[in-house]
């Protein structure tokens, strides 16, 4: 009913003489700027621009300005503004920004908070195995949970930042875990005392961070400004930004960022230009030369440093296409990147710094859940499509399709454990079967058992716990739950309120990548 009403006061509008309609800019300075600020780019509300609401339907939108958002301080505005003038406010804040403002070092740097000094501590301050935690995302109100993965009960619950994007990552002795929010929010959490320890702005879009091999350097990967950043674990202090750019200096947006903890190095696809990014984190690393460079920029050529070595070197792979979202297969040395028109995936080696083959994957692979066990004497991965009812089975090294599996429905999620006899897949993206987990066994490559956690509501993202013993699935919804399984019985063992839990993160499956889950 809202969203009609809604979608009938947009085209109102549309159809109104210019004098008519309701000045949607003045009604954003008089309600909203106080806590989205001026520029829309946020303050202790989150920022209102395109890039930072991709996840958030207009209608949605519409209802939170009309009725509020429960369990924060944004009120509803219902009983002071029509069904126009909030359409008026919804269209404007998903208008492009007509200039985007200056976010270099100086304004990371000035938003920059530390708020403790974490204790010296040899243990944590409660009683549960730390390596043993979840660490769950709860979206519906933005808070997070930190879950006892042995008693299965919550240790402590905490109010995040708006709309965190991208798995936390952990340091490598598990104690600290970083979160980066779409709007550009790096937060350090100490998991062994409960508490925030620092907060900084590192963009005003960003879409995924990234932790060093040592765990001394965080990468943030930003679609606005177009930036890659890097950040001291300790402090969050700045201690680079990339304007990224190719070498004609066409700017692109970074896709994502991950740690190659077997190459030291953090991994970075463009969205915009067709260029892979390497940029170390060993301080000890060469100079990098110019391999793939040619003569369009003068003075750079085959030979001659690209880039000096040492801390922070980057190295640049050209390629045909832009890649978004990638899989690294478990050598840490080849690299399967989706291309932009989700029909296949381009093979990296990283060694020779070139794309070295091509598989077909129509329906537009999601292959940042890939995962991957032995099949057969030999190691394969798996990917979900966000576009075809079928997860792809391929033999790594070889390159090649070897099963197509069908399933129910469109899925994003992949996830297994090492212990485990099946993989688990959701089917998310399908409006028929978003309630239904598919458990395909990883030696026969067929769908085994098919489960309905909640009948008519969306299931998704499974995370076993670190021994495999417990599969923990999301109810993504706002009164949501996650549902804990046996791994072996698949019986039930308890259900666990959460308000839509978009994701939970083992500790120790993280910090030693377990080939079961993401990166």
């Amino acid at each position: 009913m809202l969203a009609r009403a809604i979608a009938f006061g947009l085209a109102l509008i549309a159809g109104l003489p210019a004098a008519a309609a309701p000045d949607a800019p003045r009604l954003y300075r008089e309600h909203c700027a106080q806590c989205h600020g001026e520029d829309r780019l946020g303050a202790t509300g989150p920022a209102l621009i395109p890039e930072a609401l991709v996840r958030v339907r207009k209608e949605q939108a519409a209802s939170v300005v009309a009725t509020g958002r429960e369990a924060t301080q944004m009120p509803g505005f219902k009983d002071r503004l029509g069904e126009a003038e909030i359409a008026a406010l919804v269209g404007y804040v998903y208008s492009p920004l007509a200039h985007v403002p200056s976010w270099g070092e100086k304004e990371i740097e000035a938003s920059r908070v530390v708020l403790a000094r974490p204790p010296a501590l040899d243990r944590p301050t409660f009683a549960a195995d730390p390596l043993n935690l979840f660490v769950v995302v709860e979206t519906g109100d933005h808070h997070a949970t930190i879950l006892d993965g042995d008693r299965l009960e919550p240790i402590t619950r905490f109010p995040t930042r708006f709309a965190l994007h991208g798995g936390p990552k952990f340091t490598p002795d598990g104690r600290f875990v970083f979160f980066a929010s779409r709007d550009g929010w790096v937060t350090k959490y100490d998991l062994w005392n409960l508490a925030v320890v620092a907060e900084v702005r590192a963009g005003l879009n960003t879409r995924n961070i990234a932790l060093s091999k040592d765990g001394r350097h965080v990468a943030v990967a930003n679609y606005l400004p177009h930036s890659l950043v890097m950040l001291s674990a300790e402090d969050l202090s700045v201690e680079k930004s990339f304007e990224v750019a190719d070498r004609a200096g066409q700017t692109s947006r970074v896709s994502a960022v991950y740690q190659n903890h077997v190459r030291n190095s953090f991994i970075a696809a463009l969205k915009d230009v067709p260029e892979l990014w390497e940029v170390s984190t060993d301080p000890d690393a060469p100079p990098v030369y110019g391999a793939f460079v040619h003569s369009r920029q003068p003075g750079l050529e085959e030979g001659i440093p690209e880039s000096p070595g040492g801390l922070f070197a980057r190295r640049r792979i050209t390629l045909a296409e832009p890649l978004d979202d990638f899989y690294f297969a478990p050598d840490y040395i080849s690299i399967l990147g989706a291309s932009r028109d989700g029909s296949k995936a381009v093979v990296v080696d990283l060694d020779v710094g070139k794309a070295i083959a091509d598989v077909a994957l129509p329906g537009m692979p999601h292959l940042g859940s890939g995962i991957a066990w032995d099949w057969q004497g030999r190691k394969v991965m798996a990917t979900p499509h966000l576009k075809d009812s079928r997860l792809s089975i391929i033999s790594l090294g070889d390159w090649k399709v070897v099963r197509s599996i069908e399933t129910k429905g469109a899925g994003f999620f992949l996830r297994s454990h090492e212990g485990s006899r099946y993989a688990w897949a959701d089917a998310m993206m399908s409006r028929e079967a978003k309630d239904t987990m598919q458990l395909i066994d990883k030696e026969t490559l067929e769908v085994a058992h098919v489960l309905r956690p909640a009948p008519g509501k969306t299931a998704a993202h499974t995370e076993f716990d670190r021994y495999g013993r417990y599969a923990l699935v999301s109810i993504w919804e706002k009164e949501g739950a996650l549902v804990v399984y046996d791994a072996a019985t698949l019986a039930e063992v308890k259900r666990i309120p959460m308000s839509k839990p978009s994701g939970k993160y083992n500790v120790y499956n993280k910090i030693t990548f377990s080939e079961g889950t993401s990166h």
